[in-house]
């Protein structure tokens, strides 16, 4: 079991920035891999950026290629989304997530999730 809670959402002006912070307990961290997805009002929940165990590996929708930087400190348990220039289209539910084995961009292989924090970015 892994358990996980996001912080680091708010409110922001478009072109600002936020860091989102994911902490998790349980199951040995650095042996899973991460993701961030997102939700939006009225659609569904999509992968935004992965990284793998050891964190060598990253990966990004096209979306936030450029903008967005996800890394993680296995010492501290914790995977970050630094997200950089932040536009209304941003604005979203951002929930982290963690599997077993290697990356994935695909929300069904992921079998432990926070409970989301919100990032609002206003035009």
């Amino acid at each position: 079991q892994v358990q996980l809670v996001e912080s680091g959402g708010g409110l922001v002006q478009a072109g600002g920035s936020l860091r989102l912070s994911c902490v998790a307990s349980g199951r040995t961290f650095s042996s899973v891999a991460m993701g961030w997805f997102r939700q939006a009002p009225g659609k569904a929940r999509e992968f935004v950026a992965a990284i793998s165990w050891r964190g060598s590996n990253t990966y990004y929708v096209d979306s936030v290629k450029g903008r967005f930087t996800i890394s993680r400190d296995n010492a501290k348990n914790t995977v970050y989304l630094q997200m950089n220039s932040l536009k209304p289209e941003d604005m979203a539910v951002y929930y982290c997530a963690a599997k077993s084995g290697s990356s994935s961009t695909a929300t069904a292989d992921y079998a432990y999730w926070g409970q989301g924090t919100q990032v609002a970015v206003s035009s």
